[in-house]
């Protein structure tokens, strides 16, 4: 039997991708029910004398609703600041801590997270010590800072060492393998998850152990053991199948099980397993497991070639991503973009019969010649000269046909080359595949127009697209004039990047003047509008780093980067300004001695914490001119 005492028992899994998203449960070891919860409220508003702080204790702990579980901590610490009471004042901080962190305010939370610490450090309660520094370690760990959340795991876990508290041990070694997989260290995680399972096991904890095998199958997915990766995760489902309450633990890893199969090859199994995790979690109202049960199928379809269905199932994501104010746009644009994708198909259908029937035609034809040779020798002399003209016919039309198919080959092969970079696509020709490929330097570039949900509703998605295309046609034209590539478009986001697939020590320096001559032509294009048509202002972000570029996709192929610096150039353009090229510190350093630029100091940055940033203002000694 595990013992009844209260604990901040925080089993977590953070997926490793693109689109990452995190595995909270709290294993609550009071397991009160809905019934009692109301019956102790009922308890405690009938009480007309000194409220009971145990009541209080239980509801700020237990309380589904998160901002009534911030009530009832504020209640226990009012009532609790006696120094006689410091244990009652310890858990009210602690769980507003806790209900905080479920409500997302992480700063708030750490705030009452170390006031709980420094009264368990005060009273020497060495068991809640160590728990409220797992909590402050997952805070951080949520928050992306890799380094203190491993510093206060590993406090927690020698605080707890000490007090010979082998589960509240266990679950912090867990945690702190968790962290490790966040920063893509299996190896690390391994060694962690090998301390805490045993531990799980000897206690019965059968919730520690189904997530301690499901994390352990996540290591070996990131060490490329495919097989035994598949195997620990689906022990772990099978084993959150039979318990209550763990239905987002079966969605989650449901979408590894997906993204292990997808990684294959095996898009058929990779769908099933996609599919499945977002049944289960549109069964249990799971918004954030069902926006990435949706990215994950956007990815499949993507990659499988079905981009009509990944364009629906990204619609989804977004729809649960973004408020409810921008749904009927991003439908607006999805729908636009499917329309679009259709006519590209269409296009490609017709140049495939197109060259089908003049192969029919020229074998037609060569057994028609045929023919008339055999009359022709048939006839001797008699008919040579027929037979002379049929054959000088014949070379006539051969060399018509051939000149054909060239023209014909020579388009396909344009049409190839809008699509990919000019090595990927012979590579591409040649070999059948192109093998994905690391950069060390790249530099990439995303802009955003400011208000481009606001502004594109007033116009009619014909308008909407000529707009659009305004624009894009005009940054292709700069991207390719300074030997850039284009990567990909995401409704009103342009991508480019500088250094592949041709590594160059000038790739920053080159993307920086292209998007100073896009910040200029947006501008350009604002005041000088004689037709009063749309216009738009416009946010540029730059970052420099390494990437992963390669192509997805078997039918219709698509030139694709990953990576940390995708990120970064992403936080560059959503923390810039209207017709402002904002760049991170890596970019700055290369370029500083060309370009002058303000430092913009250290700002705040969505799941990334502080990050250095700068506005390039020019060319040194020169005005805003490229």
């Amino acid at each position: 039997m595990r013992k009844n005492s209260e604990k901040n028992l925080i089993i977590r899994n953070k997926a490793l991708r693109s689109l990452g998203f995190f595995l909270i449960l709290f294993g609550q070891l009071y397991s009160q029910s809905i019934q009692k919860i109301d019956s102790l409220e009922d308890l405690y508003y009938q009480k007309e004398r000194t409220p009971d702080l145990e009541i209080l204790k239980i509801l700020s702990f237990e309380h589904p609703d998160v901002d009534q579980a911030i009530f009832y901590s504020q209640e226990l610490i009012k009532n609790s600041q006696s120094s006689e009471l410091r244990t009652y004042l310890f858990h009210g901080y602690f769980h507003k801590g806790n209900a905080l962190k479920k409500k997302g305010d992480l700063k708030e939370a750490l705030s009452y997270y170390f006031k709980a610490a420094e009264i368990a450090n005060l009273q020497n309660i060495k068991v809640s010590l160590g728990n409220v520094n797992i909590a402050i370690a997952d805070v951080y760990s949520i928050s992306n800072d890799h380094q203190n959340a491993v510093y206060y795991y590993k406090k927690a876990i020698a605080i707890h060492s000490e007090a010979g508290n082998d589960e509240d041990v266990a679950i912090a070694y867990e945690n702190l393998g968790d962290e490790y997989l966040n920063v893509s260290k299996p190896d690390s995680a391994l060694i962690m998850f090998q301390k805490s399972g045993p531990v799980f096991k000897k206690l019965g904890f059968t919730e520690g152990i189904a997530m301690n095998i499901g994390n352990k199958g996540i290591a070996y997915a990131l060490l490329g053991q495919d097989d035994l990766a598949k195997s620990e995760i689906a022990h772990a489902i099978n084993m959150f199948e039979d318990m209550a309450g763990y239905q987002n633990a079966i969605s989650v890893f449901l979408s590894y099980m997906s993204d292990i199969y997808m990684n294959q090859g095996d898009f058929r199994r990779a769908l099933e397993y996609a599919q499945e995790s977002l049944s289960t979690a549109e069964k249990y109202g799971l918004k954030d497991e069902i926006s990435s049960a949706n990215l994950q199928l956007s990815r499949i379809y993507e990659a499988s070639g079905n981009h009509k269905a990944s364009l629906y199932s990204y619609k989804n994501y977004t729809i649960y991503k973004d408020s409810v104010n921008n749904i009927t746009n991003v439908q607006q644009m999805a729908n636009l973009r499917t329309q679009f994708e259709i006519a590209q198909n269409q296009k490609e259908t017709d140049l495939q019969i197109a060259q089908k029937q003049l192969e029919v035609n020229r074998l037609n034809q060569s057994k028609k010649n045929q023919k008339i040779t055999i009359i022709a020798i048939a006839m001797a002399l008699v008919l040579i000269i027929i037979f002379t003209i049929g054959l000088y016919n014949r070379n006539r039309y051969i060399e018509k046909t051939s000149r054909i198919i060239e023209k014909e080959r020579n388009l396909s092969d344009k049409l190839l080359l809008n699509i990919l970079p000019e090595q990927t696509a012979l590579e591409l020709k040649e070999e059948g595949k192109v093998v994905a490929k690391k950069f060390d330097s790249v530099s990439v570039m995303f802009t955003d127009f400011k208000d481009f949900t606001k502004h594109s509703e007033g116009l009619s998605p014909e308008e909407l697209v000529k707009t659009v295309d305004f624009y894009y046609s005009k940054f292709d034209e700069i991207i390719k004039s300074h030997d850039l590539e284009k990567i990909k478009t995401i409704g009103d986001a342009y991508m480019a990047a500088g250094g592949l697939p041709f590594p160059t020590d000038d790739h920053t320096s080159k993307l920086v003047k292209a998007a100073i001559n896009i910040a200029e032509f947006v501008e350009n294009a604002r005041i000088n509008n004689p037709s009063g048509a749309q216009r738009f202002e416009i946010r540029i972000g730059i970052n420099t780093g390494p990437v992963v570029a390669g192509v997805v996709g078997t039918n219709k192929f698509a030139y694709d980067i990953w990576g940390d610096t995708v990120n970064i150039a992403s936080r560059m353009e959503s923390n810039s300004k209207s017709g402002k090229v904002n760049i991170s510190h890596n970019s700055f350093e290369l370029i500083k001695h060309e370009y002058d630029c303000t430092y913009r100091g250290e700002i705040d940055t969505k799941n990334r914490g502080k990050m250095k940033m700068y506005f390039v203002e020019g060319l040194k000694n020169i005005a805003h001119k490229v």
